[in-house]
């Protein structure tokens, strides 16, 4: 019996996020393709600059409502036909709408590119926005409205945003609109808002995959090169202003047997040179089984599954502008939801007085440095992370800088960043349960007053 030589272990190949080369198409469309040998599986991200911003006030939700619109028919195929199509190609495609802008992703395998891309290009430039389908989109969103307010999380975030931000900004209201702004939203509608803001020139396209014997600029050029649209200058956007006065919202859910927690407020976002201490720092806090908020609420006293701390981008601006939402987020029985929040504060002010230990943070880096290769394994993930830095306005190094900057915060660096994004007199809570159980409790811990609204 013959047997192959046992492999011998070799030098390890050194990581680094994938760089993506820069480009543009003759009708403006910025392009950044990157070349993944292997990944058989094409990954396209679009990029459109259409913010929730610049819905009209009494239309909240109609960039929604268009996003999804995209998959439901162009001027050469119907809705039943577009979805056959892309059945045919073996391709996914989806869209959804944020504060940003509107994103839209296609998966196909890359011999069947061209034609994908062909289908993307039509949504894109010919979408139907057909009466029938724009009415059953709408009458979707509604039905969905009751279920997010009778989902505990959902309610926690948008009471959350209602209370931090000013009412005249937009991202105090629910990103998908409320039921008064959608039943308002018709075809109509949905055109104009289209034809006001989605253009090639402030859009960006995204392509990750093995593009090896592909004539990509070809493709390029029989697709989405033939979307045509006006010039116009980004929309200029409204600064970001919090009130994070310390205070508790209770949202009235009599009878509840848990209690939602989130706690939050803003602070920097991926500009600002904290952005990777504050990453470090709040997932030493809380990103995961084995971080501080976990080890004494979940561990020792058992309040909890898990809690965690985080910091999510709600608008990353060149200029300043930008801001992300610093959160702790979990769910705790009724009765546990004083004693919890007591820890929680001890946590937090424990942290402050004697800080992160060093086994904390090489724990934290080990964890968010040496799972990047995992984490973009695939296409997708590449492509979804560098339309993450176009729309935040961010360099196409940014991800491969920031592991490095990540594994260079020290210490002492990750706990400042955590104590300034926590402050314990500078945090809204929202609770979402039963009042007449946890409002005297949560009462006597005098973190900020208490308000009980009805859920």
């Amino acid at each position: 019996m013959q047997f192959h030589p046992q492999p011998q272990e070799g030098p390890a190949t050194p990581w680094a996020f994938p760089a993506p080369e820069r480009g543009a198409l003759p009708n403006g469309l910025t392009l950044l393709r990157c070349h993944r040998p292997g990944q058989q599986l094409v990954a396209v991200e679009v990029f459109l600059a259409a913010p929730l911003e610049a819905e009209p006030k009494d239309l909240d939700g109609v960039a929604t409502i268009m996003s999804r619109a995209f998959t439901e028919g162009t001027d050469k195929h119907s809705a039943e036909e577009f979805a056959a199509e892309l059945e045919r190609c073996g391709a996914t495609l989806d869209a959804f709408a944020d504060h940003p802008g509107v994103r839209v992703s296609l998966e196909v395998p890359v011999r069947r590119l061209p034609k994908a891309l062909g289908l993307l290009a039509d949504a894109l430039r010919a979408p139907a926005f057909a009466d029938g389908e724009i009415e059953r989109l709408v009458r979707n969103r509604l039905d969905e409205i009751p279920h997010e307010a009778a989902n505990p999380g959902r309610r926690a975030a948008k009471q959350l945003s209602k209370e931090l931000f000013p009412v005249t900004l937009r991202m105090s209201r629910p990103r998908q609109g409320t039921e008064q702004t959608v039943k308002n939203i018709d075809s109509a509608a949905v055109r104009a808002f289209y034809e006001a803001h989605v253009r090639p020139a402030t859009a960006t396209a995204v392509v990750v995959g093995d593009l090896d014997g592909i004539d990509l600029d070809a493709v390029l050029a029989d697709t989405l090169g033939e979307w045509t649209g006006n010039t116009a200058e980004p929309r200029p956007m409204t600064p970001i202003t919090a009130d994070d006065t310390g205070r508790v919202v209770i949202v009235d859910r009599p009878g509840a047997v848990q209690t939602q927690l989130l706690i939050g407020r803003i602070g920097a976002d991926r500009h600002d040179r904290v952005w990777p201490a504050q990453v470090l720092g709040a997932y030493c806090l809380g990103g995961t089984l084995t971080s501080r908020l976990d080890r004494v609420l979940r561990e020792e006293k058992g309040y909890t599954y898990g809690v965690r701390a985080f910091a999510q981008v709600l608008r990353s601006a060149a200029d300043g502008t930008g801001a992300a939402m610093l959160a702790i987020s979990g769910s705790v029985d009724t009765e546990s939801t004083g004693p919890a929040l007591e820890d929680l504060w001890k946590v937090l002010r424990t942290l402050a007085a004697e800080g992160l230990t060093d086994a904390e943070r090489d724990v934290a880096v080990q964890n968010l440095v040496g799972v990047a290769p995992l984490k973009y394994e695939t296409a997708s993930a590449v492509a979804s992370t560098l339309a993450d830095q176009v729309e935040q306005e961010l360099p196409d190094d940014f991800q491969a800088q920031l592991y490095a900057r990540l594994a260079q915060t020290g210490t002492v660096e990750a706990t400042a960043a955590a104590v300034n994004a926590f402050p314990v007199d500078k945090l809204v809570t929202v609770l979402v349960g039963d009042a007449s159980q946890i409002a005297e409790p949560v009462r006597a811990l005098n973190i900020g007053e208490v308000e009980v609204v009805t859920g």
